[in-house]
């Protein structure tokens, strides 16, 4: 969604590198690198899209961080976008696949096509959670995370909570039990789903849905990331509310994890809601306060860390 005057969908694609990403299951994801402007990187970003979100929405974002100095690849989960095989039904994938196959085979390509250079992650939504489920996510360096979330539906807004409960956690399961995938797309939905990723976010198959029970039975991949985490909340995210990530991230229990609860105005907006801050029009203001974390380790809004009360136990 880019800004007026920005560059075109196509320019941008012509700046990059098409990448096949090989997964150990042999599943083959596709995807682009963003090449560093200039002769130094300052490392390697992979950017994790939301569920049922295209690669494509965060291109102008990849362009940004490449044109001030980080090698980034921007891929599609299996069954999305350029990884999408010619038919989803029957294809067994499952949400946990696109952490412990996909994300990881992501951080192995970027390892071994851009050697030498430190490793940082920006997770959109599920993207933020799917890293801790990386065999090999102690590489990571440092990871920014923007609703971090796994659409559990306590969590969403009391405003919002039925509507968006008929939508993901009933709607979605019937159409996609009756047609063997969920058809998004068609739908206005977001992108197309395979069956399993569906009923995994609908049903909260595999994931715990406490803290207590995150440290009892929680993946023992999470155990192993030990990056810094800045996490972002906006306030007016209907989905990724401060319970929600909350959630999400008490599953990483040894890494440092430093929370931010922004509001629109902070940002110079009235609205910004789950998807917003990788809008172009935010590359003169939150995209690039967002370099002094991947670049630096710094905060850019200490004063807006969440406030204790908050925090989610």
């Amino acid at each position: 969604m880019p800004a007026a005057g920005k560059r075109g969908e196509s320019d941008l694609i012509e700046e990059t590198e098409a990448v096949v990403v090989e997964c150990f299951d042999g599943v083959a994801l596709h995807g682009h690198i963003w090449g560093a402007a200039g002769q130094r990187s300052n490392g390697n970003v992979i950017i994790n899209p939301a569920t049922g979100v295209a690669a494509r929405y965060y291109h102008y974002y990849a362009r940004f961080l490449a044109d001030h100095g980080f090698d980034v690849l921007t891929y599609d989960y299996r069954g999305i976008g350029l990884s999408r095989p010619k038919r989803l039904r029957g294809c067994g994938y499952r949400w946990r696949d696109w952490g412990e196959r996909d994300f990881d085979a992501a951080l192995r390509f970027m390892e071994a096509h851009r050697p030498g250079r430190e490793l940082f992650v920006v997770g959109h939504s599920i993207g933020g959670f799917l890293p801790g489920l990386s065999a090999h996510g102690d590489r990571v360096i440092r990871m920014l995370a923007v609703g971090a979330q796994y659409g559990n539906w306590r969590d969403y807004a009391p405003d919002h909570r039925r509507r968006l409960f008929v939508k993901w956690h009933l709607l979605m399961p019937a159409i996609t039990l009756l047609t063997g995938h969920f058809p998004g797309r068609r739908l206005g939905w977001l992108e197309d789903l395979p069956k399993g990723v569906a009923l995994d976010w609908a049903f909260q198959r595999g994931w715990d849905s406490s803290r207590s029970a995150a440290k009892k039975h929680g993946s023992s991949s999470f155990e192993n990331f030990h990056a810094p985490i800045l996490s972002l909340t906006v306030t007016d995210d209907e989905i990724g509310t401060v319970q929600a990530i909350g959630r999400g991230l008490s599953h990483y229990r040894n890494a440092r994890v430093e929370e931010v609860l922004l509001a629109p105005h902070d940002l110079g907006f009235s609205k910004i809601g789950h998807f917003g801050l990788f809008n172009a029009r935010h590359a003169a203001g939150f995209w690039l306060d967002t370099l002094l974390w991947l670049r630096d380790g710094i905060n850019p809004w200490p004063h807006k860390k969440l406030p204790e009360h908050l925090v989610f136990a």
